[in-house]
């Protein structure tokens, strides 16, 4: 299995990775994704009417994390599309062994995105 996509270091990301708020998350998916605007614009407008129905600031938080790792991910073109082949065999592979390895190097991969974006520690050695 390659394991150089989940690696930290490699080729430069195309842009910094933005504040963790909506505004900035928003700027870097015009550029990084631009198609995946209208979904984080419902996203963000059903957090918003969740955290004023709650009065919580939850539903906030539930709707940056994903958002900024998925930005994290799609700040490094080759992580983004290893991470869409792994997702891709590991649902249509029929071996167990080759699944496990799969969805470890998925996991590596997401480790460092929430790194990056973040919201985790760096992963402990397995």
């Amino acid at each position: 299995m390659d394991d150089t996509a989940a690696d930290a270091t490699g080729p430069s990301p195309l842009i910094p990775q933005p504040a963790s708020n909506p505004e900035a998350l928003r700027a870097a998916l015009t550029l990084l994704a631009p198609q995946l605007l209208p979904a984080f614009e419902a996203e963000w407008a059903t957090a918003l009417k969740r955290a004023r129905e709650t009065v919580s600031a939850g539903p906030l938080h539930q709707f940056i994390g994903p958002w900024a790792m998925h930005v994290a991910i799609q700040r490094h073109p080759d992580r983004a599309a290893r991470l869409r082949e792994l997702e891709t065999r590991a649902a249509e592979t029929d071996s167990l062994d080759e699944a496990r390895a799969m969805i470890s190097e998925i996991g590596r991969i997401l480790d460092f995105a929430a790194v990056e974006a973040g919201i985790a520690q760096y992963p402990r050695p397995r």
